[in-house]
């Protein structure tokens, strides 16, 4: 059965769990991350052709050591160590799984260790057959887990990742995918960390044989980069240990290597990176990185990485380097090294980023992008001020589908975007404001003004240019502005309804209707294409990631230039779509087809096994009952909205009667209610039934006589004792029993026999005249009678209601359920009787397609949510002129005087 992300996920953050507590995360990532890893290249061992794994250190020769009390020992000396050897890595910066400081002592660290194993156990960890026609699925959840890694870590310890959604910018922009790719295109990182630019960049070259190259300072995370490779399919990338700028790893003959691309998120502001350089000159450092453009600061070392990278360029090269927005506008050197950027044509464009995007910091952040090649010719820089566009996640921002597409695509096509988010500015703009390239100088991105208009707060009326200023609606809807308004003087308009029936004037508009109407018609047509396509989709023949991405493009083309809606509001929809539901589907279908494996869930709770229900993945049960049972759901839905409403009212009732001097409380228990309404149904008795309580107040009496009796026998004759623990409770059974003892004892029984018929008798009696009593009351009740003839009417009437409602709400409780479970068993059984075709159709109309046009038609409602919300703005605004809430005040002083002096006070 194919892998789902969700649950592939869930499972590895699982494990992280188990490590939560002896170490942060900067450290327990370590741990989880090399279990992946081993987990991994022992799955996939017979198709790795690369690396040789003994089988003595496979992840199965580590279930072995599950419950050792050597486990960690064990586990460094036979796995890490051979797998360590045999993939290149630095066995020294691996992690230590027999240390006792992180994983705890004795038993506490065998325990640990052995569950940890036992979840990489589970079925949806098996990666054996995890790959959809080469998707790495198993590399996305990789950098799943170190971005949640990264997002624990804290400041500067998250340094090592690059968040997913940014490095997918840079890769896209560096150029790579414009470049004819060959075997031995290079690209270069020389702040690589895990390694996720390089392997963003090398899957946009659509090759598999670029040559990766990276540098990474820390050795456990040069660990990391080098396993990400590996798990990526590049495991000929060369990841190099060291400081890149004191100690490069990559040179020829001396010299830096050169590279035809490199990307960067190197360590922000670094006060240390001239530790180990020669920087007393310009032309003092041996690499020559300095020489053209001068020394940086001393303690911000931006412009030394973004040095570095140039120098490491080819002729023709192209990078892209994430700084710090201050590299944009400092001053002293680094405005030195900026304007000879500048003059030298290198930069070709800067991308300004939201602020908190990146872990370990909140500052905003920027990519420069740099273009070798073409500097001579550079006419100007490319400006995107993308700092708005983005989304709250928890504590930081982050960036969503939709602003990593206007990104790019503003970056390949800027005439087609708005000035206010990019621009191509000329050199002579940027020299005029002395090189500063802060990008507010450039590009104004604020929310136009809305202005306040004088003479209509004077004389009244809405603005004229206020309702011109909804100029795109009117040119979907020309009528409409017509409608909602009409002439007031020169140059203002009276709204010509009420203000709170704006809404539904605008929704019930014909021209509004049949806007509505064409955005279905429109959608219908994108979803009429997509159908076959996704019909047509069959197992190990289609990559999940090459679908999206031909079905989002498709819909934001689909969309692009429509009135009123934004087609990246309505590309976000899908990918939403996608992340939340579709991805997973289409994973299942890529691995398994058209199959809806339905199957029973089925739990062990104290070593019994229990049936909670069912689920099935593909078709979830509420597609199959819309289509085939819709009638029975329609029924139960009518059936549950009846029990809502009893519910509803059981609990008003409650409400109404449960003051102090009220009956009920709330919440009151079914058998408090009965006591309550026995001891009612007395109290009314004598008036009501005079003559029949005389007969019941006799007979409880007699109860209360012979009960007297029984309770003094009993305490003071231990035969009586014998006898009825001897179980010898009915008059037969006592004069058998008394038949057996000596004729003192048998008078004792005789007597305590008869006290025994006497009870019994009246609690009969008392019984069938309660029956009377109650059936009588409850007879008066119904009928809305006895008002007069029941002192305690009240308090009857509202506890036979309770226990009225109480009785219709059990039985319609097991009416639902009733209901529900034969529902559930038949939409079970009908799975097995689907055919593919069914499959296909519930899928993909029923599900994927009527849930987009769904969520896609609450964008196009919204429309006329903002449509409401302005016009309601502009008329409450202007809704009274300045001399009427002049003279409402003066109203309102004027009855406050009044009411003063009625009181006494002198005003």
């Amino acid at each position: 059965m194919a892998i789902k992300k969700s649950e592939l996920y869930s499972s590895l953050w699982e494990s992280c769990d188990n490590l939560r507590g002896g170490m942060d995360s900067s450290q327990y990532k370590d741990y989880i991350l090399v279990l992946l890893f081993i987990k991994y290249v022992s799955d996939k061992k017979e198709q790795l052709d690369f690396i040789d794994i003994p089988d003595s250190a496979t992840f199965s020769a580590m279930i072995e050591l599950k419950g050792n009390a050597e486990i960690g020992d064990l586990i460094n000396k036979q796995i890490v160590a051979p797998l360590a050897e045999a993939c290149a890595l630095n066995v020294k910066a691996m992690p230590d799984f027999n240390d006792s400081t992180k994983l705890g002592d004795g038993q506490e660290k065998v325990d640990r260790l052995t569950d940890l194993i036992a979840i990489f156990q589970r079925p949806e960890l098996d990666f054996s057959n995890h790959l959809a026609n080469g998707d790495d699925l198993l590399g996305d959840a990789f950098e799943y887990l170190m971005g949640h890694f990264a997002s624990e870590s804290g400041k500067s310890k998250g340094q090592f990742y690059t968040p997913t959604e940014v490095s997918r910018i840079v890769a896209s922009i560096v150029g790579i995918d414009e470049f004819e790719a060959r075997g031995d295109t290079t690209v270069y990182d020389p702040t690589c960390g895990s390694g996720s630019l390089l392997l963003r960049v090398a899957a946009k070259s659509n090759r598999d044989d670029i040559s990766l190259y990276g540098q990474e300072k820390d050795a456990s995370t040069s660990i990391l980069a080098q396993m990400n490779m590996f798990l990526h399919g590049s495991p000929t990338a060369e990841i190099r240990q060291g400081n890149t700028l004191s100690t490069p790893k990559f040179l020829v003959d001396g010299e830096l290597q050169r590279f035809d691309f490199i990307v960067a998120n190197p360590p922000f502001s670094d006060k240390k990176w001239s530790m180990g350089l020669d920087v007393s000159t310009a032309d003092a450092d041996i690499y020559g990185r300095f020489e053209d453009f001068g020394i940086p600061p001393s303690k911000q070392g931006d412009y030394a990485y973004l040095l570095h990278i140039i120098k490491s360029l080819k002729s023709t090269g192209k990078a892209a380097c994430i700084l710090p927005h201050g590299v944009l506008f400092r001053g002293n050197a680094e405005a030195d090294i900026r304007q000879k950027l500048v003059d030298y044509g290198f930069i070709k464009a800067i991308i300004g980023l939201p602020a908190n995007l990146f872990y370990g910091t909140g500052i905003p952040a920027c990519i420069i992008v740099i273009d070798r090649e073409h500097a001579a010719a550079r006419k100007g820089i490319l400006m995107i001020d993308a700092s708005q566009g983005f989304i709250k996640d928890g504590a930081k921002n982050r960036l969503r589908e939709r602003d990593l597409h206007k990104i790019i695509d503003a970056f390949k096509n800027p005439e087609q975007h708005d000035k206010r988010y990019a621009r191509m500015v000329g050199l002579d703009e940027i020299i005029k404001n002395g090189y500063n390239l802060n990008l507010p100088r450039y590009i104004d991105n604020s929310e136009a003004e809305d202005i306040q208009d004088i003479e209509a707060h004077l004389q009244g009326g809405i603005p004229n240019a206020d309702i011109e200023d909804l100029a795109d609606y009117w040119k979907v809807c020309p009528q409409l502005k017509n409608k909602l308004f009409s002439p007031l003087r020169e140059g203002y308009a009276a709204l010509n309804c009420a203000t709170h029936e704006v809404k539904s004037f605008i929704n019930q508009d014909a021209e509004f209707v049949a806007f509505k109407e064409k955005m279905q018609a429109h959608f219908q047509v994108w979803a009429d294409q997509a159908e076959v396509k996704l019909k047509a989709l069959k197992a190990n023949q289609f990559e999940p990631k090459e679908l999206i991405t031909e079905l989002s493009e498709s819909l934001l083309a689909h969309y692009k230039g429509q009135d009123l809606v934004d087609h990246y509001s309505i590309y976000q929809i899908l990918m939403d779509y996608w992340e939340g539901i579709m991805q997973d589907d289409a994973y299942i279908i890529a691995a398994d087809d058209w199959k809806v494996n339905a199957e029973r869930i089925i739990e062990t709770v104290k070593g019994q096994q229990k049936d909670k229900g069912w689920k099935a993945d593909l078709v979830p049960k509420e597609v199959v009952i819309n289509r085939y049972f819709a009638d029975r759901r329609d029924e139960l839905a009518r059936e549950q909205a009846k029990l809502d409403e009893l519910t509803q009212e059981l609990t008003e009732h409650e409400e109404n009667h449960s003051g102090d001097e009220d009956i009920l409380e709330q919440g009151i228990k079914e058998k408090d209610v009965k006591e309550l309404w026995q001891s009612e149904v007395l109290d009314a008795a004598p008036k009501a039934y005079a003559a029949d309580f005389s007969i019941y107040s006799a007979a409880q009496q007699q109860l209360e006589n012979a009960q007297g009796i029984l309770d003094g026998l009993e305490k003071e004759n231990t035969i009586i004792a014998l006898m009825l623990k001897a179980k010898n409770t009915t008059a037969k059974k006592m004069a058998a029993f008394a038949e057996q003892q000596s004729s003192e004892e048998k008078s004792i029984i005789e007597r305590y026999a008869t006290a025994f018929t006497q009870l019994k008798n009246a609690k009969t009696l008392m019984k069938n005249k309660y029956e009377i009593f109650e059936s009588g009351i409850s007879e008066l009740i119904t009928n809305n009678q006895g008002e007069d003839s029941l002192d305690n009417f009240d308090n009857l009437a509202v506890l036979y209601r309770w226990m009225d409602l109480t009785y219709q709400i059990k039985a319609q409780k097991t009416l639902v359920k009733d209901l529900e479970t034969k529902l559930d068993t038949d939409t079970f059984n009908y799975y097995f009787n689907l055919t593919e075709s069914e499959i296909k159709e519930l899928v993909t109309d029923d599900k994927w397609l009527a849930d987009l046009a769904k969520q896609i038609n609450a964008d196009v409602e919204r429309v006329a949510q903002r449509l409401t919300v302005r016009v309601r703005e502009l008329a409450e605004r202007y809704e009274f002129t300045l001399g009427q809430l002049t003279q409402s005040v003066e109203d309102l002083e004027k009855q406050v005087e009044a009411y003063l002096v009625a009181m006494g006070f002198e005003v």
